[in-house]
């Protein structure tokens, strides 16, 4: 059997969904999970509930703010002191930004960003989109261990673990190293909503909303049904929204249970950053629109008129 970390970023008091995701996913396998820093009781909870077996929280000088040398050289050292055979991590920013680096360090193979992967003994095997999600590939690991893997957030489901049980905390002593550059600020942004990498519900609006002030009418909708709001490259480029809420090729690749695209054309470049959504609506004036291909639900109509009687039914159903 093999021996599993799980490394996980923090959201408030809990860990990110896509941490659960995997743990759920190695039901069966004793599975360790390290945080750089403190972890709160609510995370440590959440980790035992889904089945993890020992949490570590990693601590050291230099390691208040992330930094890519810093994190890296401190994940380094505690995978191995541990003798770890994998390190998974969510295909999150960070993660796609440190996991890459420890597995140079160590020389070893990686897969980035699969969608689902199974693990038998100690044999691991998994599927990562190509070519914009059109195919996906069968990926295995070879080589010397430790073996790295990124998951994309969304892709594996919420899974039940019938092991969950009380998680043993200890604080671990780690080394960050020489840091060449260091982050001196972090200025959040004003949104309290998980970012669109996350979310499990996503509506977005394409350049049909002709203007940054009518997104407002798509807030109300996701504050009612607690969803991220996006935009389509027509939309960043013509300067209703900025980039970090684009979905698609050069923006951001998403995979919600549910993705509403309101006023969105459904060009190959914004399909390839959304077409994993579990549900996909579309509302579009054009009945011939190529985002109606894809979606399982469609409106062909106005959605400066469908998005508000939307959002009331909504809030009907929810008691809003």
């Amino acid at each position: 059997m093999a021996k599993i970390l799980v490394f996980t970023e923090l959201h408030g008091s809990h860990v990110k969904g896509v941490t659960l995701e995997i743990l759920g996913k190695l039901a069966g396998h004793t599975v360790d999970v390290a945080a750089i820093g403190a972890i709160p009781a609510e995370a440590i909870a959440d980790l035992a509930k889904f089945g993890a077996a020992n949490v570590h929280s990693l601590k050291g000088a230099n390691l208040e703010k992330y930094t890519p040398e810093g994190y890296a050289n401190a994940l380094k050292g505690f995978i191995a002191g541990g003798s770890y055979d994998y390190v998974f991590a969510g295909a999150t920013s960070l993660g796609k930004d440190l996991l890459p680096r420890v597995a140079t360090m160590f020389d070893a193979g990686m897969a980035s960003e699969v969608t689902n992967f199974i693990m038998e003994g100690d044999k691991f095997a998994g599927t990562r989109p190509l070519f914009a999600g059109k195919c996906f590939a069968k990926v295995e690991l070879q080589g010397p261990k430790p073996h790295f893997v990124t998951v994309r957030p969304n892709a594996l489901g919420m899974n039940a673990n019938p092991t969950a049980g009380a998680a043993s905390v200890k604080e671990d002593a780690v080394d960050a190293g020489a840091i060449r550059a260091m982050i001196k600020d972090i200025v959040k942004g004003a949104s309290e909503k998980l970012d669109l990498t996350e979310a499990n519900i996503i509506v977005s609006g394409g350049r049909a909303m002709k203007d940054a002030a009518n997104f407002k009418i798509l807030e109300e909708m996701a504050n009612v049904i607690g969803a991220t709001v996006g935009a389509s490259r027509a939309a960043v480029d013509s300067g209703f929204a900025p980039h970090a809420m684009q979905v698609g090729q050069t923006g951001k690749t998403v995979a919600p249970s549910l993705y509403i695209a309101c006023g969105i054309s459904g060009a190959i470049q914004h399909l390839a950053g959304m077409r994993t959504s579990k549900v996909i609506v579309a509302i579009n004036t054009d009945p011939d629109a190529p985002i109606f291909t894809k979606a399982d639900y469609g409106i062909v109509g106005d959605l400066f008129t469908i998005v508000p009687i939307m959002t009331q039914e909504f809030k009907n159903l929810l008691g809003k």
